[in-house]
């Protein structure tokens, strides 16, 4: 069977994370440049292959202070890494339209395995005789886990900043 690719439509997709903020309240971001592609064997997206990449100094959550803070050497550094990067190892169907997306994640230079949830909403074909595929994909990493340590304690010894991260992807993808 010939390989599929599928190319990540960015105006109608969107990434995202929230972490926790003094354990009190959670905080969003979100990267605004980013790029994806799958490759499939066909149309079945079973065992398909995933790679995903953002731009880090596209990161937002509202506050630039927050936003420079994060891009600084205490985060992500985005000076000397630019871009995090994911690359699959295994897409596993689990169910109904849920699949268990396993692959290696890049941030700042460090490469870890995660495991990621992903829902396929389904695919059609749009008004223009394109076919689109639309998933939501969903997970926790840790940042001290790929170099992202800073921290700093409140009077009552609570951290300032969670370690784990939610990560959050509505993504379309169209086939070519």
């Amino acid at each position: 069977m010939a390989s599929t690719t599928w190319a990540l439509d960015p105006t109608h997709s969107e990434i995202q994370f929230k972490v926790k903020h003094m354990m009190i309240s959670t905080v969003s971001g979100e990267f605004t440049r980013f790029d994806a592609s799958i490759e499939t064997e066909g149309d079945d997206f079973s065992h398909a292959k995933v790679t995903f990449n953002a731009d880090v100094n596209s990161i937002t959550t509202k506050n630039e202070q927050r936003d420079g803070h994060l891009k600084g050497e205490d985060f992500f550094d985005a000076g000397k890494f630019p871009d995090l990067r994911f690359e699959s190892t295994e897409l596993q169907p689990a169910g109904d339209g849920q699949y268990t997306l396993s692959g290696n994640l890049t941030i700042k230079g460090v490469t870890r395995p995660v495991t990621l949830d992903v829902e396929h909403a389904g695919a059609i074909k749009d008004p223009y005789g394109n076919t689109r595929a639309g998933f939501e994909v969903m997970g926790k990493i840790n940042r001290k886990d790929f170099g992202l340590t800073w921290h700093q304690l409140t009077e009552t010894g609570g951290l300032i900043v969670s370690d784990e991260v939610r990560l959050f992807a509505n993504v379309e993808f169209v086939k070519q």
